[in-house]
């Protein structure tokens, strides 16, 4: 990725988290580079967000070394974030560890937007996480001065635009060869320790039979690792294609413009189908809260301490309607 031009202004934007926060974040990113049209724009995240970053039209470099192994790595990074002589730093990681890399650049830190005490566009609402992140970070970006129309209302935000993704991708082969089928998505998995997120994985392939008896072609998306929960629904519904561990962030992206429906758990991939374009189904336990980070667009979601206690009639009716454009 392209060097700064000599004399042009450097901006940084820290964000490091999971992958649905990143794609709750993609408006920031947006807004920001709007706002310095002619700045050098440099990303630190981590490396799961390297390629996503790259693709993106909103960064000229992506540094992927933003969660510091060990206490020379993090005075290493501090060193070289020092050299680098950054304008302006928009944290939106906003965390105790980023907002100690501000106090490390004093006593002559860059400008900050962020929660940092000391800093120069200090995000300084105290129900600030009481917001959805996409409300929260608009506010953020409002505070610092480039985003004077913030939407910052509750369920004011428009869901992320993933257009770009789209853009780039290749078109996607047909589902099926013949007589193509209404395609249906699943995404039966969540973080390997977050295992409580999960709807049961016996009510994914009850769903499944359900749905390929009404018509739809079923697709399982996640990673590898979840390949498991894969041949545990082809064990109901037969048909049903296992992509697991076989997409990247783009071609979620372009299965989810495609797709009829998606049906998933509080995970990373639904916040990208949903932004893709796609209706979606999205299971919540009492671990999180979809009003501080479900996904939007045309979302349905079904909430309850324990996911076990979601009938699959229920997910199924709501499927049906949803794909076939009822509300």
């Amino acid at each position: 990725m392209k060097p700064p031009a000599k004399g042009q202004k450097k901006i940084l934007v820290i964000k490091l988290s999971a992958v649905g926060d990143f794609v709750l974040a993609f408006p920031a990113f947006e807004r920001i580079r709007a706002a310095h049209p002619g700045a050098h724009i440099t990303l630190l995240t981590t490396p799961p967000f390297e390629s996503l970053a790259r693709s993106s039209p909103f960064f000229d470099r992506v540094e992927i070394d933003g969660r510091p192994s060990n206490p020379i790595a993090w005075l290493g990074l501090v060193a070289r974030l020092r050299r680098e002589k950054y304008e302006r730093v928009y944290d939106l990681q906003n965390s105790s560890r980023t907002s100690l890399i501000f106090q490390a650049l004093r006593p002559m830190p860059p400008q900050w937007s962020g929660i940092a005490a000391g800093a120069s566009h200090r995000h300084r609402n105290p129900d600030r996480m009481k917001m959805h992140a996409l409300e929260r970070q608009a506010q953020q970006l409002e505070v610092a001065g480039i985003w004077p129309d913030a939407p910052t209302r509750p369920l004011s935000a428009p869901p992320p635009d993933i257009s770009w993704i789209l853009a780039r991708s290749p078109a996607a082969r047909p589902m099926t060869s013949t007589n193509p089928r209404p395609v249906v998505l699943l995404i039966p998995g969540s973080s390997a320790h977050r295992t409580e997120k999960r709807w049961p994985i016996e009510h994914y392939a009850k769903l499944a039979e359900i749905l390929s008896a009404k018509g739809f072609d079923i697709v399982i998306i996640g990673s590898l690792q979840e390949s498991n929960l894969a041949h545990a629904i082809q064990r109901k519904a037969t048909r049903a294609r296992d992509l697991t561990g076989r997409t990247d962030f783009a071609q979620i992206a372009t299965l989810g413009a495609r797709a009829a429906l998606a049906i998933g758990n509080d995970t990373g991939p639904v916040h990208l189908i949903a932004a893709a374009g796609a209706p979606t189904i999205a299971l919540f336990s009492s671990a999180s809260d979809p009003a501080i980070s479900g996904p939007r667009g045309h979302v349905t979601v079904f909430q309850a301490d324990d996911l076990k206690s979601v009938a699959v009639e229920t997910v199924a009716q709501a499927a049906v309607s949803l794909a076939s454009g009822n509300p």
